[in-house]
């Protein structure tokens, strides 16, 4: 497990911000868990490409409403101060070692980020937290 991010005398450990967080910090902050809330708005926020991926194929088939999506990932980055994290052979294998608890592939493959990285997964989809790892709604 990474070592968490330092600022000043608290330590914070960086949070990945599963689609479904990401999508509603930026249009329906309502939605989000106080808790959710306040750790999208203290920082240290990481988002997936995958996610991104997640929302080109969404609004694609016509379920979300995003016309330039390139503008809109950028957009969502800035608002949530978020460091982007790519999908690296690591996330593969440890997605490869994953128990298939859970069908989606989108939400596999963040499984496996936060399990590689040692990151919290923000995320209000209860099955996730079945995963070795830590999960806060």
């Amino acid at each position: 497990m990474k070592k968490p991010k330092r600022s000043g005398a608290a330590a914070r450990v960086a949070h990945l911000l599963d689609t479904s967080t990401l999508l509603w910090s930026l249009a329906e902050p309502e939605r989000l868990s106080a808790k959710a809330r306040r750790l999208v708005e203290s920082g240290e926020n990481v988002v997936s490409v995958a996610s991104y991926w997640e929302v080109v194929i969404k609004a694609q088939k016509g379920l979300l409403s995003i016309s330039d999506l390139g503008t809109w990932w950028r957009q969502a980055t800035e608002l949530t101060s978020a460091r982007v994290l790519h999908i690296r052979p690591t996330h593969i294998t440890a997605l490869a070692a994953l128990p298939m608890l859970h069908k989606d592939p989108f939400d596999r493959i963040l499984i496996a980020q936060a399990k590689a990285e040692g990151l919290v997964l923000v995320t209000s989809d209860g099955p996730m937290g079945e995963y070795p790892i830590q999960t806060i709604w």
